[in-house]
């Protein structure tokens, strides 16, 4: 029928690790998959120059790694939007309308997993150098700072634990907090103050990071005086917080009070039909190999909420020829 409303079984929204895993889950399933993504595919991952603990590969390209989970995903039939989904709506009929700026679209299933975006400090030389020194994640790029200087900025309880990794491979690690005190918990205050391999700057703020083509400084300005100053590092980890993609999801979805949404075990929120997986969801671990299981968890629940909900069997059950029969 023309103008009819494109319907699928599994509509993905977002195309980070958790989004591609979901997709190439559903697709294999022979699921009739949509995934949306109003950014680039890859998600932050794609931000990373180098991802060094991803199962099985030893080294790659973050920007690579998504696309060829992509292009795995596409190889099984999954389709690909490029739009912002601005709401979803419950149909009569069990099904889920997503509305979107390239139209509207009814899903059987839908997977959130817009994953979250890192606060950023605004400053010049913070895009430029992101990948190249600029990180938002200690556990994933510490490694790569092995007996270097760096700098940790933030003061809560994210920036001690990620600042006390860091310390595990960096030679020195300063933590730069635009207030005189810290706002992490007592015991990460303490465990903080006891490392030899953490210095601390008070009262000020990052007006600059600097380097050409990677990270060999940050200009600093102390919020009470006014008077600036440059600290030699070759990497700056930034901890000020993690805004989720949800803003479109308020008073639909359980949510805590950082907007992550709240999924049981199977990633299923408490909505039927809709799951969520990554970095989007309440306690994310926010790391590639986990955002992948995340993602393949809710697609084999979608697969089987579909069949109980509407007795329905996938467009297929031949798979492609080239099919991994063994999982």
């Amino acid at each position: 029928m023309v103008g009819a409303t494109p319907e699928y079984e599994i509509i993905i929204v977002g195309a980070g690790p958790a989004g591609l895993a979901a997709g190439l889950y559903a697709a294999r399933a022979r699921r009739r998959t949509l995934l949306i993504e109003r950014k680039v595919t890859g998600g932050q991952i794609a931000l990373t120059a180098d991802v060094e603990n991803y199962p099985g590969i030893d080294c790659i390209n973050g920007f690579e790694l998504g696309d060829a989970m992509h292009k795995q995903a596409t190889k099984y039939g999954m389709e690909t939007l490029s739009a912002d989904v601005t709401a979803i709506d419950e149909r009569d009929d069990g099904r889920h309308l997503l509305r979107t700026g390239e139209g509207d679209y009814v899903a059987s299933a839908v997977i959130l997993t817009g994953g979250a975006d890192y606060n950023r400090l605004g400053v010049p030389g913070e895009e430029r150098l992101t990948g190249f020194g600029v990180s938002y994640c200690a556990t994933c790029d510490a490694a790569f700072f092995k007996d270097q200087d760096v700098a940790v900025i933030g003061g809560g309880d994210s920036a001690m634990e990620e600042g006390l990794f860091v310390t595990r491979y960096a030679r020195k690690a300063t933590v730069i907090h635009r207030r005189d005190t810290l706002r992490a918990s007592a015991i990460l205050r303490e465990r903080a103050f006891a490392n030899p391999k953490l210095d601390f700057i008070w009262n000020s703020v990052v007006e600059e990071i600097l380097g050409a083509e990677a990270v060999t400084g940050v200009r600093i300005r102390n919020a009470e005086t006014g008077v600036t100053s440059t600290l030699d590092v070759t990497g700056i980890f930034i901890f000020i917080g993690l805004t989720p993609n949800t803003a479109y999801l308020k008073g639909k979805l359980k949510m805590d009070e950082g907007g992550h949404i709240f999924v049981n075990e199977w990633m299923e929120t408490a909505v039927p039909g809709i799951f969520a997986a990554g970095d989007i969801r309440a306690n994310s671990a926010r790391q590639v190999v986990t955002a992948a299981g995340d993602g393949a968890t809710a697609a084999i629940r979608a697969d089987h909420y579909i069949t109980d909900r509407f007795g329905t069997t996938p467009i297929s059950s031949t798979p492609p020829a080239t099919a991994d029969r063994r999982d």
